[in-house]
């Protein structure tokens, strides 16, 4: 894509070859193709973060890697797990949280609304099936 961009960028510029205008051209092609190559960087860099639900006994464990920072982690016994959604007054729609251990986290807070409504709805269940499999 960066290639692709910097060669439109240039073919125009066959034809002011050895003119001045060249060199007032050039570094606003340069700049663009320096954009792209950045916001592309910055894209994978955003798509780095890693949420890791663990199940591990009785306690269940929640991991948060951002794509900059230290990783957080939050641990819990599964009996006192509780997952709510915040149909509105979160910082997204739909806003899932994990609460127990005297702290409340989130979590999938980077999905979309319906990946966050059916992550709501997975956690809920996976949490009743622990509960009741373990007793």
């Amino acid at each position: 894509m960066v290639l692709f961009a910097f060669v439109m960028g240039v073919i125009p510029l066959f034809g002011v070859l050895g003119t001045v205008l060249l060199w007032g051209i050039l570094p606003f092609i340069l700049v663009m193709v320096a954009g792209l190559w950045w916001g592309l960087e910055r894209s994978y860099r955003d798509g780095d973060i890693l949420e890791e639900l663990t199940l591990s006994g009785d306690e269940l464990r929640l991991c948060h890697k951002p794509a900059r920072g230290t990783a957080q982690e939050w641990a819990c016994n599964i009996y006192w797990v509780r997952v709510e959604m915040h149909v509105t007054g979160g910082p997204v729609p739909h806003y899932v949280t994990l609460s127990g251990n005297g702290r409340q986290v989130e979590i999938g807070r980077f999905l979309s609304e319906e990946e966050r409504k059916q992550l709501y709805g997975e956690l809920d269940d996976f949490l009743r099936r622990s509960v009741a499999a373990s007793r």
